[in-house]
């Protein structure tokens, strides 16, 4: 094994194709339907490279691809995550502050369990963040204490637990998934004839519903011919007219207007025809429903929004993206007009848009090397934290004049699992070359215990405060750990569990930039003391 082990360490990108590779398929091994999906690519990484120091070989992927990996994928995930991100931020901030209250009371703890063992305060600070698996914390703790080697160890002996400790709590976590409160509703789509006399106009209905449903079709009269909805619309009586939305919104919209029809007005096709249409057309992307005009381009509606593997409600402030499959209702003859004008085309899907990605890239890593004074010194937010945000405001805005500045879900999906897998492999075989060292220490042992008990704080103290305080559902809860934990490896773990479900990338995103400030403030904190 010598032999190979040399020859890996002077063949790098073999060595990392290799490991994402073999680690990967180990990660598709599933026991009782568990499997570790792409953090099988971390603990084999480690375990290789802690092999290969037995044998007296340095075998590490360079940092750069490791820094280029991360970077990528944060960006991408903020894409992703942008045009939601912003709204559940104001009603998020209880979660948000909960998250760096754990972690600042986890810190408490480990100064006073690392007291009790007798362990230098240099190691605590290193073991706490390797508890918490955050490198810009174990930097800010390095320079506060002047010392490289303290905390490099603690550091090394516990950051595997704080991995492997997280991905059994979102395990519990994600066990009764299927009962989420939270869950996005499943759409209905239902006819409904109206029998009130007050002739209430569809705008008004949307809005008194919170824009959670959508009139897509109505007839005005047994002899009209039917016709898209319009928000200017007056509702007559014995109209018809369908609604889509959630089953208790549409239950409740029935009891206002009248009652559920047997006709239905979208199995007739003599008028209108529908059509799930692909989103490839740049001047289609970014622009919400209401800026799409529609009615006054094609006499068409938009009623539905499937993004990924999720039906949305194609609300008036809905922003369009590029890759999404809008459900059109238009007239059968300018149908093929409409698809034409969406672009219809799977480009859509596949587009990596190198502007958007070069320069968001680039912006995001400018941002994360600017040094910001704190007490005593200075901290950089890193390239992965600038990414992160440079992300999320470009999936929010989603165009400038006429450049798209967001990415096809799947493409965004496909390139931020590209990232992780390389971030993964790196990030393992620079820990499994230190872990060596690390054991090599006679207080391993008690390190090991801090590390123990610092990652079951964090992680118990997320799942109670998030499930009995803010009734937070195990699908976001898993990502919302695995954002306070500021661990890939724990998103792409719940990603696999969940088949890559919409709400585990929010709730990463919505804590990772707190989690990321309160880790590096309080490692300087632990570090000076």
């Amino acid at each position: 094994m010598s032999q190979v082990f040399v020859f890996l360490a002077a063949q790098p990108v073999l060595l990392l194709f290799v490991v994402i590779g073999v680690g990967s398929a180990v990660g598709h091994i599933k026991v009782r339907g568990v499997g570790l999906g792409a953090a099988a690519v971390l603990l084999l990484s480690i375990g290789v490279a802690a092999w290969s120091a037995s044998y007296g070989t340095h075998l590490e992927i360079p940092e750069e691809i490791g820094t280029l990996g991360l970077a990528l994928f944060t960006f991408c995930v903020g894409l992703v995550s942008g045009a939601t991100f912003f709204s559940s931020l104001r009603r998020s901030l209880g979660p948000i502050l909960a998250v760096a209250g754990v972690l600042v009371a986890s810190a408490v703890l480990a100064v006073g369990t690392g007291s009790v063992l007798h362990l230098d305060k240099a190691v605590v600070a290193g073991s706490w963040a390797g508890a918490v698996t955050n490198t810009p914390a174990l930097a800010a703790a390095r320079d506060a204490a002047g010392d490289a080697t303290g905390p490099t160890i603690g550091y090394a002996v516990t950051y595997l637990f704080g991995v492997v400790g997280m991905l059994i709590a979102v395990s519990v976590a994600l066990r009764h998934r299927d009962k989420d409160a939270d869950a996005p509703p499943t759409l209905v789509s239902r006819t409904v004839r109206v029998e009130v006399a007050d002739r209430p106009r569809i705008q008004d209905l949307e809005e008194l519903h919170g824009e959670r449903i959508k009139f897509s079709r109505v007839r005005h009269g047994e002899t009209s011919p039917i016709r898209p909805a319009d928000a200017t619309d007056l509702l007559l009586l014995d109209d018809l007219v369908t609604v889509v939305g959630p089953s208790d919104e549409i239950d409740a919209v029935t009891r206002e207007l009248g009652h559920a029809s047997s006709h239905r007005l979208e199995a007739d096709r003599m008028y209108l025809d529908v059509r799930r249409i692909t989103v490839s057309a740049e001047h289609a992307a970014g622009r919400t429903v209401a800026e799409l005009d529609l009615v006054g381009r094609f006499g068409a509606t938009v009623s539905r929004v499937r993004r990924g593997d999720v039906d949305m409600v194609a609300t008036d402030d809905l922003q369009i993206q590029l890759g999404d499959r809008v459900r059109v209702i238009a007239p059968r003859e300018r149908m093929a007009e409409v698809s034409k004008w969406f672009g219809d085309s799977s480009r859509g899907l596949s587009d990596i848009m190198p502007v958007v990605l070069g320069l968001g890239m680039t912006v995001g890593i400018l941002l994360g090397a600017i040094p910001f004074p704190v007490a005593g010194g200075e901290f950089k937010i890193g390239s992965a934290f600038g990414t992160l945000l440079v992300g999320l405001v470009l999936g929010r805005i989603g165009r400038i004049g006429p450049v798209v500045t967001a990415m096809p879900y799947t493409a965004a999906q496909a390139m931020s699992e590209l990232g992780l897998l390389i971030f993964l492999a790196q990030a393992g075989s620079r820990a499994g070359a230190q872990i060596g060292a690390a054991f090599t220490s006679g207080e391993w042992l008690r390190i090991l215990v801090l590390g123990v008990v610092v990652t079951s704080f964090v992680s118990t103290g997320l799942y109670v405060v998030m499930r009995r305080v803010f009734q937070v559902g195990g699908t976001r809860l898993s990502g919302i750990m695995g954002g306070a934990q500021t661990q890939p490896a724990i998103l792409a773990f719940a990603n696999g569990r969940t088949q890559y479900d919409a709400r585990v990338a929010l709730g990463y995103a919505l804590v990772y930039p707190a989690a990321m400030i309160t880790k590096i403030v309080v490692g300087r904190i632990l570090g000076g003391l």
